[in-house]
């Protein structure tokens, strides 16, 4: 592919994914992402021909033209798009894959000072959200989908979707075959990262915890009744085995967790409800 076709290539891929572009000639001069993409382009042919200095001053240009910092020595695929891109870093062993999405503020940085691979690697069709930050010598295998301001510090198998701070895996995208991957591709991508209905992990697992407590208190209930059944039966009374009337144990009608609003509480409206939601 010649410079020209892989410079179409690029506005391609950017028109075919952000719907604000209102045409290919508005793309090529006014996105810094492209921008950036090919001074990287440029620094990177530099860096392999050992004119380190001069890539580094390439790329410090290129970065003051458009905010993105990306080190000359950074492996790119083709189609990778910049969304904004303000405040985009990605460091030296980074290494990305095709048709990837990055918005602004997202960081692909090292944990160690030590020499050799201390950077992310990113397999196709990742999708990095706004703020997120990729860190270490990690992989993130194809269709990975990182939340906005999360902090990834493991890998991820590919079609997870990572959330939180540090990062959990929240969801896995079904196998899907090769034209439903086409379908979907032309319908578009999640913005950001996030979908409308991706869930809270800690919300969830404490709705799970809540549906738990209700469930045991239900069954000791039962024995409970069960044994006062039993104890009639044989004739006792609870004064006679030494027993005594059980306490009454808190209500949990009426408490809720609303994990799309990251609130939670009782109210007394559904305490008759008798249910936790």
């Amino acid at each position: 592919m010649n410079l020209w076709q892989r410079v179409r290539e690029d506005i391609d891929s950017v028109f075919a994914r952000d719907p604000a572009a209102r045409s290919r000639f508005e793309i090529a001069l006014a996105y810094p992402g492209i921008h950036a993409i090919w001074w990287h382009r440029a620094a990177h042919r530099l860096w392999g021909w050992r004119l380190r200095l001069l890539a580094r001053m390439l790329a410090g240009l290129g970065r003051w033209l458009t905010g993105i910092e990306i080190h000359p020595a950074a492996k790119i695929g083709r189609r990778f798009f910049i969304d904004h891109g303000m405040g985009v870093v990605i460091g030296e062993t980074a290494e990305i894959g095709d048709d990837c999405t990055l918005y602004h503020g997202v960081t692909l940085g090292g944990t160690h000072w030590s020499a050799g691979k201390r950077h992310p690697t990113l397999g196709n069709g990742v999708v990095i959200g706004a703020g997120a930050k990729v860190l270490g010598p990690i992989m993130l295998g194809d269709g990975v989908r990182v939340g906005s301001n999360a902090v990834v510090l493991k890998d991820a198998p590919a079609g997870a979707t990572l959330v939180g701070i540090p990062a959990r895996i929240v969801g896995r995208r079904p196998e899907i075959s090769a034209q439903q991957a086409r379908i979907a591709e032309r319908l578009g991508f999640d913005a950001y990262g996030v979908a409308q209905d991706m869930p809270d992990p800690v919300a969830e697992v404490v709705d799970r915890l809540l549906d738990h407590v209700q469930a045991a208190d239900e069954r000791l209930a039962v024995l409970s009744q069960r044994v006062r059944v039993l104890q009639q039966a044989a004739g006792l009374s609870p004064d006679q085995d030494g027993g005594q009337e059980d306490p009454p144990l808190p209500s949990l009608a009426g408490c809720h967790l609303a994990t799309n609003q990251g609130m939670a509480g009782c109210s007394e409206d559904e305490a008759s409800s008798g249910r936790v939601k």
